[in-house]
């Protein structure tokens, strides 16, 4: 107990205290905080990758949902001032943007919830034109999912929507041992960079993001099938798309080209 400070780790939360030293160490390297970064953590938790953060960068901003941890945090690094900054939030509907200031772009590090990392990224994205970098702990499972590519079984549209902003790099896997409570799963840090420019622009957003939502609806079914009530599986041809396929032998541009033409379609329907 003395470890964790008195703090129970509470499954709620989904908490697991990383406290390999090693560990720390290899992830601080990997993300490598300058004094000159506006650095922000999602669950600081006990404070394991704070410290060191705060070591090499001078400043931080912690979002922390658990009220519990709040005294213990602040007493930690009580001796940082207003260099160590918390706000007491839900990272899930929290406002990245908001801790912005004369156009500096932020840099996010999280060992995320399992229980909510894949909603938490879905919501990372919607911030990324104000984010230099991301840094996470994740269940193995779900960094193979955003790395992952057309063909591959975990191929879905976590991957295509983090891929659509961000260059997707796994760096290296982090065993349950690390932990405290012990994860019954592997971890991984993932490095997501917001691209500058997208190598591949949709016309119109939400219609892509819809157009791949629905295509993984039901994965084992066809785009003919899945897509039906969008598109017929002539247009599908038209694009040069066999409507047979399944959702997770699409690339990328192919989700934006039939999502490009549903846009310019409702677009025309629209001016007549």
């Amino acid at each position: 107990m003395s470890k964790n400070l008195g703090h129970k780790a509470r499954k709620r939360f989904g908490q697991n205290f990383l406290q390999d030293q090693g560990v720390i160490r290899r992830i601080i390297r990997g993300v490598c905080p300058r004094p000159s970064d506006h650095m922000v953590e999602i669950g600081p938790g006990l404070g394991a990758l704070t410290e060191e953060i705060l070591d090499e960068a001078g400043a931080l901003d912690a979002i922390e949902l658990d009220r519990d941890l709040l005294p213990i945090l602040r007493a930690k690094f009580f001796s940082y001032g207003d260099n160590f900054r918390i706000h007491e939030a839900d990272a899930m509907k929290f406002d990245f943007s908001s801790l912005q200031h004369n156009d500096q772009p932020l840099r996010i590090v999280g060992n995320l919830p399992y229980n909510i990392s894949t909603q938490l990224i879905f919501h990372l994205l919607q911030h990324t034109t104000c984010v230099q970098d991301m840094h996470f702990m994740l269940q193995k499972e779900v960094v193979d999912r955003l790395a992952s590519k057309p063909g591959a079984k975990l191929y879905g549209r976590l991957g295509i929507m983090a891929q659509y902003y961000c260059e997707v790099e796994p760096l290296f896997i982090v065993p349950p041992e690390a932990f405290d409570p012990v994860p019954k799963v592997e971890s991984a840090i993932v490095r997501l960079t917001p691209y500058k420019q997208k190598p591949h622009v949709a016309s119109c957003l939400s219609t892509l993001e819809n157009v791949v939502k629905t295509s993984f609806s039901m994965r084992r079914k066809t785009l003919r099938n899945n897509l039906k009530k969008m598109i017929d599986a002539e247009q599908l041809e038209a694009l040069g798309i066999n409507p047979t396929r399944r959702p997770e032998t699409l690339s990328l541009p192919e989700f934006i080209c039939i999502a490009d033409f549903l846009a310019s379609s409702h677009q025309t329907n629209t001016d007549t």
